[in-house]
């Protein structure tokens, strides 16, 4: 028997790539995440990248996370799964810890930081948690409101405007 396999040429959307950090954010540091991501190079192997931004947040998306780091990860994408909120315990750039009720959307990777993508009720709008600045997850039995990554996706390119 052979197998055929066709070839798209159309390159990875932003929501494919925030999906596939979802799932990888899944499957953490065991077997099946080593060959998820090896497989995932392979499919980045055949992308002509022209652009720094994209290929490094390619690379970054195909290396495991530290383990305490990949555990907090995978509480994040249970949540967005059974769409219940979290509480973050986070550490902001400037060192000051705060606690979040948030909604998660999705995850995401640009450059070299994975992020949560969420709706925060403490400041009521959407904002992306650096992986590597959460300090705790909980999970809770609040139901989070559906949302559509496509729309919360804070460093997908946007379409500028034609010059009349």
């Amino acid at each position: 028997m052979t197998t055929v396999v066709k070839h798209d040429t159309r390159p990875l959307t932003t929501a494919e790539i925030a999906a596939l950090a979802l799932s990888l954010a899944h499957l953490g540091a065991g077997p099946q995440a080593v060959t998820a991501r090896r497989g995932l190079q392979h499919a980045f192997e055949h992308l002509e990248l022209d652009d720094d931004v994209i290929a490094t947040t390619l690379t970054t998306l195909t290396e495991p996370l530290p383990v305490e780091v990949a555990s907090r990860a995978r509480l994040m994408a249970d949540a967005i799964t059974s769409r219940l909120m979290i509480r973050l315990h986070y550490r902001d750039a400037s060192g000051t810890v705060s606690t979040r009720d948030v909604e998660p959307v999705t995850c995401l990777v640009h450059r070299e930081y994975w992020y949560l993508v969420g709706v925060c009720r403490m400041r009521r709008a959407i904002r992306a948690f650096r992986f590597d600045r959460i300090i705790a997850v909980e999970p809770t039995l609040t139901p989070s409101r559906p949302h559509l990554a496509d729309r919360f996706l804070p460093f997908q390119r946007r379409k500028r405007p034609r010059a009349a």
